[in-house]
């Protein structure tokens, strides 16, 4: 059977960052500590004056078919991801095949195009449709173009603001792929919630203490609809777990729940018992409550064994290093943490060709999928073709009054940005250019 995945992935990072530690915490008169060790995070991304969610996919977009050597004819399907949309018709598909024109000589005219929005989730199911696309035969040889791009604003002075983030990532999915092979193992759990929700607004309506629940809530469902399927989960089974990270607090929960879980009844447990004590069973307590109460006591004394702190330490820490320096990019949240693991193997040494991953993506709304991908021969030519790390440290380091200003620029109810000078120059990228006689957003190639 033919594999599909991944063949090629490239980031794109807004090219301004918001220092939470030095710059945001003092503003808002907080401890950085709340930033830096509650929340996980430490630097946050954001698009200068002339980017948004469609530069950022197109230029992601654009570096990735000239480092692989694609034209438009190579490509049958452009699929974006994203809940940053400022169209409720035109998808920013469209947008981005139209930036991608202006620097080839032919067209996507042929191509698929659409966008997927399902919360966060939504870059992994816009994944799901190119693997089916192709498994169906119906590619007729060409590729898929996936992106996932968004601009993570929250209303100032809301919780969810220091998660702020800006980026896009754009994948390559094709048969015999050198970067993942995707899995047809599949677990899903869905809810109707409203834990995080735009209803008509720009900015989310957010229900923090909530939106964790239900994040682990639908990550366990997916995992025990995984198993369902006949997929054996063991903690030793996977070399790296990428998570959703809105911020990488919250995986630290959802990785010692996961934990807990696929322990129980193997011989990890069994280990375990020796210093900690066994798993409690519901059936062992009189009521709900006593259960819970010894479950998260039990949890609390996994986390702190050598066993588990070494797990982490290799499977779910190097995952982080990336959205600890951008904040939340939502759509790409995830496949920004499947990156970074892969990094961190590259740049410590450690060959992970035909090992497995396991992938936890979320939506709120709300949405978890988890499924197992099998890491390609050219992982390392990928990972090492990236420029991550040069996008980092040439991000413009701005002040919060700057910072104020930028957020003005991206509110779509305000006007305000008009008189807003850019803080870098664009130099051979898209960039916006304006509007459109009918209120449509317009973009240039600079040279």
């Amino acid at each position: 059977m033919t594999t599909v995945g991944i063949d090629a992935i490239e980031i794109r990072t807004g090219k301004l960052q918001l220092d939470l530690a030095e710059t945001f915490a003092p503003a808002q008169d907080e401890d950085p500590g709340k930033y830096t060790k509650g929340l996980g995070l430490h630097v946050s991304s954001f698009p200068d004056v002339y980017e948004d969610i469609v530069t950022m996919a197109a230029n992601a977009a654009h570096r990735l078919m000239e480092r692989k050597g694609l034209t438009p004819d190579d490509i049958g399907r452009i699929d974006v991801a994203t809940e940053s949309a400022f169209d409720n018709s035109k998808p920013v598909s469209t947008y981005v095949a139209g930036c991608l024109e202006q620097v080839y000589d032919d067209d996507f005219h042929h191509a698929n195009k659409g966008e997927r929005k399902f919360a966060c989730i939504a870059g992994t199911q816009s994944l799901d449709d190119a693997y089916n696309w192709i498994r169906a035969g119906r590619n007729r040889g060409r590729k898929a173009l996936v992106i996932a791009t968004d601009t993570a604003l929250y209303a100032r002075d809301d919780p969810g603001e220091a998660t702020q983030g800006a980026g896009a990532v754009a994948m390559i999915v094709d048969e015999d792929p050198d970067f993942v092979e995707l899995s047809t193992d599949q677990g899903f759990g869905s809810a109707d919630e409203t834990d995080f929700l735009k209803p008509n607004q720009q900015f989310p309506s957010v229900d923090g203490k909530r939106s964790m629940k239900v994040y682990l809530a639908r990550m366990r469902e997916a995992m025990e609809d995984l198993e369902r399927a006949g997929v054996e989960l063991h903690p030793d089974d996977f070399a790296l777990i990428p998570f959703h990270t809105p911020f990488p607090g919250m995986v630290r929960k959802a990785a010692a729940l996961g934990y807990r879980h696929v322990c129980r009844d193997t011989d990890v447990e069994l280990e375990l018992a020796e210093e900690i004590g066994r798993q409690p069973r519901r059936e062992e307590f009189k009521t709900q409550e006593q259960f819970f109460d010894a479950i998260e006591e039990y949890t609390d004394a996994l986390t702190e064994t050598e066993r588990y702190e070494d797990w982490y330490a290799d499977t779910i820490e190097p995952t982080l290093e990336i959205a600890r320096e951008v904040g939340n990019w939502y759509t790409g949240s995830v496949h920004v943490a499947r990156v970074a693991g892969l990094k961190h193997a590259l740049e410590h040494d450690r060959d992970l060709t035909g090992a497995q991953l396991l992938v936890a993506s979320y939506g709120s709304g709300a949405q978890a999928e988890i499924h197992a991908e099998t890491v390609a021969d050219g992982w390392k030519a990928e990972i090492e073709a990236l420029n991550v790390d040069d996008q980092l440290d040439r991000r413009y380091d701005i002040s919060f009054e700057e910072y104020e200003r930028i957020h003005d620029v991206h509110n779509h109810d305000t006007d305000d940005y008009a008189d807003v000078e850019e803080l870098t120059t664009p130099s051979e990228e898209f960039v916006f250019d304006g509007w459109g006689r009918m209120g449509e957003r317009k973009y240039r190639y600079v040279r």
